[in-house]
């Protein structure tokens, strides 16, 4: 830990051992410069509901195996399934809104692509649903779980490819709009990257932005 930060956690156990309140000592550190993250990491280091005459430390995250595994299943099958999703809206579209110069076989290939999405999807989605559940209670009981570096790390990489699809599914549109190509079967897909993508994307920033504020 830098010099800097000692004095931090120094400033703030001495604050708090003096009983000040925390928003004073925040704004305290704000006045002198610390940014707000810092000050707000600094406070969550002492628990805020524990009656004891001195400041008492929360245990810090630790990093196991099995939470590096469960949160790398929970994320490969959301991955998998916000995939496999698209496709098949993509597969559903082109069939729906057929190509005059489609042949048989590449209805065929359709027909075949829309299956395996579809299985996909059967394998997947549940097995997110699960382990999504069972991280959800696991951080109900134990709050300081939230703090999870796998979890901070992927949740952070999701939320960047979410961003990057983002932009290029409107980069896309507007290069077509530029181009005067616009198709009902090219707005329906850009129109299901962005509610997925979108999706993933709002929801990720609404559980971290959540977290800063506990």
């Amino acid at each position: 830990m830098a010099r800097s930060d000692d004095e931090l956690l120094r400033f703030v156990r001495e604050a708090l051992s003096r009983q000040i309140p925390r928003a004073d000592i925040e704004k305290a550190l704000a006045q002198a410069g610390w940014r707000p993250d810092q000050a707000r990491s600094a406070l969550a280091i002492f628990a805020d509901n524990v009656d004891f005459p001195v400041p008492v430390p929360r245990p810090k995250p630790y990093l196991s195996a099995r939470e590096v595994f469960v949160y790398l299943i929970l994320f490969s099958a959301l991955y998998a399934t916000a995939f496999s999703v698209g496709a098949l809206a993509f597969h559903v579209i082109d069939k729906s809104f057929p190509d005059p110069l489609q042949n048989i076989y590449v209805r065929s290939y359709l027909d075949d692509q829309i299956r395996w999405n579809i299985s996909t999807i059967i394998v997947t989605f549940p097995l997110f649903i699960f382990t999504f559940r069972a991280v959800t209670r696991a951080i109900a009981i134990d709050p300081t779980k939230r703090a999870s570096r796998p979890r901070k790390w992927l949740t952070y990489l999701t939320l960047f490819i979410a961003s990057v699809s983002l932009m290029g599914d409107m980069s896309v549109l507007v290069y077509n709009v530029l181009g005067g190509e616009l198709t009902v079967r090219f707005l329906l897909k850009v129109a299901t990257a962005a509610i997925i993508a979108g999706g993933i994307f709002a929801f990720f920033l609404s559980d971290m932005r959540k977290e800063e504020k506990i």
